[in-house]
């Protein structure tokens, strides 16, 4: 049994309910996730966990500050454990996007931190126009139609697929203390 921390930055919501699914599975088979709001993370003590994981969603083609802030501030005690980085965006809704390869926000995420991580994922996430404010919503549309997404006002779509979340809840389940994957 492995103690796992999530560290998660979210605009909408939708990157604390990944976390929270991954929670679920890795506490079904036997390890004992935490799930704590990047804003929070100082009442954590980091040393407690035996794993490390960091989630956070893209607003305007960008990770918070707060994220990239913690990484950097962090990175030795990151670096010290098995440890993994995923991001949500709505761009991973296309199938050449949806990978850390392809998705161009793993890319400037790195180029803007000192921290590699051992596992890093992609999952898409969610348009719920009517949860957002004018601006916001005005915006969203407007980027969604450029990129050939829904720009209905009424529309709320959820691009996340579950199954991927659950593969990468084993993944990470499977990193050893060198940040590899057991046998």
């Amino acid at each position: 049994m492995a103690r796992i921390l999530f560290v998660y930055g979210t605009t909408d919501g939708h990157t604390r309910k990944i976390c929270g699914t991954m929670q679920t599975r890795l506490n079904d088979i036997g390890d004992e996730a935490e799930l704590v709001a990047v804003e929070d993370v100082d009442s954590v003590d980091l040393d407690a966990f035996d794993k490390l994981v960091v989630g956070a969603s893209i607003r305007y083609g960008k990770h918070s500050k707060a994220i990239r802030a913690f990484v950097t501030d962090r990175k030795d005690q990151l670096d010290a454990k098995p440890n993994a980085f995923f991001t949500v965006n709505v761009t991973a809704r296309k199938p050449e996007k949806n990978t850390p390869e392809t998705n161009p926000y793993i890319g400037k995420f790195l180029e803007q931190v000192p921290w590699r991580p051992a596992k890093i994922g992609v999952f898409a996430g969610v348009i719920n126009y009517p949860s957002y404010g004018f601006f916001d919503r005005t915006m969203i549309r407007f980027i969604m139609w450029m990129t050939k997404g829904p720009t209905d006002p009424h529309t709320h779509v959820e691009f996340t697929d579950w199954a991927k979340v659950d593969d990468f809840a084993n993944e990470i389940h499977a990193m050893t203390t060198n940040g590899g994957v057991a046998a």
